[in-house]
């Protein structure tokens, strides 16, 4: 028992001081939004609260619950708490100390008493905690037509929904015929992942055939996504540790990364879990890919595999070490991509719109996102709440940024139904 609470806390500890520097957050809707802060169109506290609206939800009304069902923890329940942990936690030295001692100590609670804190917010009048985790539905999957944004940007409306229509034709492609059978199990093509592949492969197509500035600007061109991918590189012993980890948690049976290889793991059908666990790692493979190196965010599961070595080696040590090399071999896999990308003559062209389209999905995404949890939250009024911000916003002397005016008002909502009620305003 105690090598589990010195193996949660360490990787509580580290996955919170790797979202506090911007090196690795587990949500993969929340990894675009990173960027914006650490290139400066974003604050620490609008970041903060967007971090908490997109996945404190998730936590309590998602990663908590399945774990409870079971002795092993899902991964979300941790890595999604220290994603929170770590942006809420200031910058330099001593907001990274603050980070690692917090993470670890939610890490140890969790084991302790998922219970006790599912029961402290089960006490608020209206619990809107749950109906919170819809901010992040929109971004996952809008995340995808980015791609098609970047090229009307540069290429123009007719060559954007183009790439645009085969996005969302190949999407619903993977919808239907994404699954094939291996022997007794089926691997699922994660369709998001697929969709914004092809959204990428477009957009590489039309930069190779912009031959404009070709031969002369290679060097720039090159640090597009090489840029990117350096800072992911620069970070891989952290990033490696962080893998064996959660490696090791997995075979000690501490954690599991879904919640079918959780019930099968619990079970004792370490097998079936590992299997489960690699048909999802395939599947996830160009959504990581492809979101790591367009944001210089790695995740601190990588794309996954960690679980399936937890699952097959039961000796905690050399699942450790085979998880750090697993996470080592990725980051190296991503130079490959990045080079093959840079080859590509025209994509410095894109770069600026890259950026400019990430941008612009995410602030529509998050606002959408933001309605939808309000709505759940309270019909009719979450929506007035949300929209007057929007509005009224753009009259301030300062303005919240637009990427976070979703969150903070589906948090804002919560609050402020909750105050009603208590004042006999908001019946329920």
């Amino acid at each position: 028992m105690v090598i589990q609470y010195i193996t949660i806390a360490l990787m509580g500890a580290l996955a919170s001081v790797l979202s506090n520097t911007g090196v690795a957050v587990f949500n993969d809707g929340f990894r675009p939004i990173l960027p914006e802060y650490l290139e400066g169109r974003m604050d620490r506290k609008a970041l903060a609260a967007t971090s908490f609206a997109i996945s404190f939800g998730l936590v309590i009304g998602f990663g908590i619950p399945v774990s409870l069902t079971s002795t092993i923890i899902l991964i979300h329940s941790i890595l999604l708490g220290t994603d929170i942990i770590g942006t809420f936690c200031g910058k330099g030295k001593k907001g990274m100390i603050i980070a690692g001692g917090l993470g670890a100590l939610y890490g140890v609670g969790l084991v302790a008493g998922l219970q006790f804190i599912v029961d402290l917010f089960s006490k608020l009048p209206i619990n809107f905690l749950g109906s919170l985790g819809q901010v992040s539905t929109p971004i996952t999957i809008a995340f995808a037509i980015f791609p098609a944004v970047a090229v009307a940007l540069e290429y123009g409306l007719k060559k954007g929904i183009l790439t645009a229509g085969v996005t969302l034709l190949i999407r619903q492609i993977v919808t239907v015929f994404g699954s094939f059978p291996m022997g007794e199990y089926t691997i699922s093509l994660n369709k998001d992942g697929m969709a914004l592949l092809a959204g990428m492969v477009f957009l590489v197509v039309y930069a190779v055939r912009d031959k404009e500035g070709a031969g002369t600007t290679n060097e720039q061109l090159v640090a597009v996504f090489s840029e990117k991918v350096s800072r992911i590189r620069k970070n891989i012993p952290y990033l490696a540790v962080m893998g064996g980890l959660v490696a090791c948690a997995t075979s000690l049976s501490i954690v599991a990364g879904d919640p079918i290889s959780l019930g099968l793991a619990a079970n004792g059908e370490l097998g079936n879990a590992a299997m489960t666990a690699l048909a999802r790692a395939i599947g996830f493979i160009p959504l990581i890919a492809t979101t790591a190196i367009t944001t210089g965010v790695y995740g601190p599961v990588g794309m996954t595999f960690v679980f399936v070595i937890g699952f097959l080696v039961r000796n905690p040590i050399i699942a450790l070490i085979l998880g750090a090399g697993i996470i080592v071999l990725e980051v190296l896999l991503l130079t490959y991509i990045a080079k093959l990308l840079d080859k590509f003559p025209g994509v410095r062209k894109c770069g600026d719109n890259i950026r400019t389209a990430m941008s612009r999905v995410l602030e529509i995404a998050l606002l959408i996102g933001g309605m939808m949890a309000a709505q759940a939250i309270a019909p009719g009024f979450g929506l007035f709440v949300i929209i007057g911000m929007y509005l009224l916003n753009k009259f301030a002397k300062k303005p919240i940024v637009e990427l976070a005016i979703g969150p903070i008002g589906a948090i804002a909502v919560g609050i402020l139904v909750n105050i009603l009620h208590i004042i006999g305003l908001y019946p329920v």
